[in-house]
């Protein structure tokens, strides 16, 4: 009753002109429009007045007609559209005709009546998107207009921020729940006669900051890409606060200030980010914005124990580690079942990954990349460390597919040994269900050009393995760079990288198979790959030992130990 009363009143708020007049927060004029980060592209612009949209892959034509008519041939595409993120595109063009052009598809979409019935329209975290779009691109929409566009402009805009504000009951948790937040921060600094509404969104943005930022700097979604949907919003937000000479909030700028190392720690060699719980291709342009803001540009940390993550730097390798239990299940829509996986990299070649999330048409992959069998790691009976909801009535209702059960208790010890930094991790995803933990230990040696591993599967002490079958399979999901070839012995697999060098892989207890698989985190969408597979049965080899090893043969290490030999003796 109390969501439908709320809808009501916001449905009323959108439609009523004498209501809008007593309604709080009521502005008559626009004080400043906040910079807008996202990188613009001006030659879109033409493309866009020429009635050809493509957003997420898709394009429409227009041919004449009112782009906010036509059938979205998709929903990420609808909610490209409805964001108006690509006013900035025009701006970037910056000439009378662009600048005539956004005036007319605003018009288009303020006057249109059918925009108000569209629910992709009326989503919450489109609504903010849309909401900081009109107010970051006012400039260009506002130059040169008539005051009676200004003031169906500002109107308009005004319903927009009355009906996010009074939608904040259907706002699912995690980020979307933030990015409302912001654009009530972002509105209430932006717009006239807002004194009182800049204390209160300020307040419910401080303390949801602190609820979702966790003290390492990660989000409480343990999504790496949360990081850089959040802060590209929040940086403006800051400088939004000093432009209005107003200081920003205690919790804002330390939560800027623990996520900006999460960037780092997340990052490979070839800049991208690891693919853990639900990140896509990493979009390289917002990355590297965000990172012009981080002032201490300091190597990665090695630990973050509240967002549940390792990472083990030695020479030009770098292997990151999920050491986490899935998030609480109202931020779980996005998680995976990857508990333990490993991504490995040398260099600015990447090797092992996950197979993550493709940027677009989620919905049909997100059943397999959200398994533990699209992870670079130990799946037991074919069956994943983490459930999820799957009626679809419920996945409507709870909006998505969040995690239902999974790994209570992960552990992960660090030390430092003669050799190298040894990782000793486990999970009991498979106690309940098969009455097994899984241990992990990696080791990585000084120099970097080796990786030791050892999977076991146990039952808890005087206990022992549920049901009949107990097999179990291990993966390492390799990057579509890499090529692979299967030792003569089947015991190894010779990997070389794009730049040459060669690694290899070797199980010498335990047959290894080369199979397919796919890597869906690519910026032009899936392509296929390869993954290292070895099968065993728990009862019989409950364990199995691996390793990666980088070849002396390398040209990495040639030109090392060359320009080692080149080097000049120092003077005793």
């Amino acid at each position: 009753m109390n969501r439908f009363a709320r809808n009501m009143l916001a449905r009323a708020s959108g439609g009523s002109v004498a209501l809008s007049r007593v309604w709080p927060g009521r502005t008559d004029r626009l004080i400043i429009a906040p910079h807008d980060l996202r990188t613009a592209d001006a030659t879109r612009a033409a493309e866009i007045y020429a009635g050809r949209f493509v957003f997420a892959g898709k394009i429409v034509n227009c041919h004449g007609r009112s782009i906010f008519d036509l059938e979205p041939p998709s929903e990420d595409w609808e909610v490209a559209l409805l964001g108006f993120g690509w006013l900035r595109h025009l701006r970037a063009a910056d000439t009378a005709l662009t600048r005539a052009n956004a005036r007319a598809l605003v018009e288009d979409w303020i006057s249109n009546p059918n925009n108000k019935r569209r629910a992709v329209a009326r989503r919450a975290d489109v609504l903010a998107r849309r909401v900081i779009s009109l107010l970051s691109q006012a400039p260009l929409v506002l130059n040169d207009t008539d005051n009676k566009f200004y003031r169906r402009y500002l109107r308009a805009l005004a319903r927009e921020i009355r009906l996010l504000r009074y939608t904040m009951v259907d706002i699912p948790d995690g980020v979307p729940k933030l990015q409302v937040l912001i654009a009530l921060c972002y509105a209430s600094l932006c717009l006239a006669n807002q004194a009182g509404q800049i204390r209160s969104a300020s307040k419910k943005l401080s303390d949801e900051l602190q609820r979702q930022i966790l003290p390492d700097g990660g989000h409480i979604s343990r999504n790496p890409g949360a990081l850089i949907e959040l802060l590209i919003d929040l940086l403006p937000l800051r400088q939004t606060f000093a432009a209005r000479n107003i200081a920003p909030p205690p919790a804002l700028l330390n939560a800027i200030d623990r996520m900006m190392p999460m960037l780092r720690f997340f990052r490979h060699g070839d800049g991208n980010f690891a693919l853990f719980n639900g990140m896509s291709a990493t979009p390289s342009d917002l990355l590297a914005t965000l990172l012009a803001y981080d002032d201490t540009h300091g190597a990665p940390m090695a630990n973050m124990p509240h967002t549940g993550f390792q990472r083990l730097d030695a020479g030009q390798t770098t292997v990151i580690i999920d050491t986490g239990p899935p998030p609480p299940a109202g931020v779980s829509h996005d998680a995976h079942a990857g508990c333990l996986s490993f991504e490995l990299s040398s260099g600015i070649s990447r090797i092992v990954t996950n197979c993550g999330m493709p940027t677009t048409g989620r919905d049909n992959w997100r059943p397999f990349a959200r398994g533990t069998a699209a992870h670079s790691t130990l799946t037991y009976h074919e069956t994943s460390s983490c459930q999820f909801v799957e009626m679809s009535a419920m996945k409507r209702l709870l909006h998505g597919s969040p995690v239902t059960s999974g790994p209570v208790e992960v552990e992960s010890y660090r030390e430092i040994v003669q050799n190298g930094t040894l990782l000793t991790t486990s999970h009991d995803g498979y106690l309940a269900k098969f009455g097994a933990i899984h241990r992990r230990v990696l080791m990585i040696a000084n120099d970097g050009a080796r990786i030791d591993g050892e999977d076991t599967l146990s039952p808890p002490q005087g206990g022992r393995f549920k049901g009949a079958d107990a097999d179990y399979a291990l993966r390492f999901h390799l990057h579509p760079a890499v090529k692979a070839s299967r030792l003569s012995d089947a015991r190894g697999v010779m990997l070389v990288l794009p730049n040459r060098d060669v690694w290899t892989f070797e199980a010498l207890d335990d047959k290894v198979d080369l199979e397919d698989s796919v890597f869906l985190a690519g910026n032009d969408g899936p392509r296929r790959t390869a993954q290292i597979v070895i099968r065993q049965d728990a009862r019989q080899a409950p364990s199995i030992r691996w390793s990666f090893v980088r070849s002396t043969a390398s040209p990495a290490v040639t030109n090392a130990r060359r320009n080692a030999r080149r080097e000049p003796e120092l003077p005793l």
